[in-house]
């Protein structure tokens, strides 16, 4: 109860901005919250931003563009949180992975549009499995745990496979206070610890 509420104290609040490409991807948010993010057109998007469609191409030149704008300002809203806080790499990741969902709710609604356009896309669906690895090596570092060489190269995958196995989980989160989706993630990074121990165990000495 009490990391439940320490949590709702940081959790972030979106403020309005005048910036062209935010007013985009805000555009894009509600477009996608109220319809089928498949039939959302960047024509769509700049008209509702009230911007020309000349101008939004030479700002974000497609919707793939515009969700890797959108990528890019969550992760700014975890990072400006600092790194996860005291105690081990797992309460660390968990704060930082909880604070990006926390930036996701309330955006839950087009999120769901958009995860069930995303087969119908596959460039799109693979620009975004390359910006999540980014994001996640970024929520490594921020955490202090290795994300260089081929065993970051391994842990950025596996965590961003954690991550992609807990979204649908807060996708159909309607707690309020996310509990099913912090359940959910705090028992996958348990998992993950478990398994890394027993891994350790088995290591040789030197190694």
């Amino acid at each position: 109860m009490a990391r439940k509420a320490k949590r709702a104290a940081r959790r972030p609040r979106p403020t309005p901005s005048a910036d062209p490409k935010a007013r985009l991807v805000a555009a894009a948010l509600k477009l996608a919250a109220e319809r089928s993010w498949a039939r959302v057109t960047l024509a769509d998007i700049a008209r509702a931003a009230r911007l020309p469609l000349a101008e939004a191409i030479g700002l974000l030149p497609s919707k793939t563009a515009i969700l890797a704008e959108f990528q890019r300002g969550i992760d700014r809203t975890v990072l400006a949180g600092g790194d996860g806080g005291e105690g081990g790499a797992r309460d660390r990741l968990f704060e930082l992975l909880m604070r990006r969902f926390d930036a996701l709710g309330p955006h839950r609604a087009a999120l769901r549009s958009i995860a069930r356009a995303a087969p119908l896309d596959p460039a799109a669906l693979l620009c975004g499995w390359l910006r999540l690895l980014h994001s996640m090596r970024l929520t490594l570092a921020v955490a202090g745990c290795p994300a260089d060489g081929l065993a970051g190269l391994v842990a950025i995958k596996g965590l961003a496979g954690l991550y992609l196995s807990v979204l649908p989980v807060f996708l159909a989160d309607r707690s309020g206070d996310h509990a099913a989706t912090m359940a959910a993630l705090d028992k996958r990074l348990r998992c993950i610890q478990s398994l890394a121990d027993w891994v350790r165990g088995r290591m040789p000495k030197t190694a």
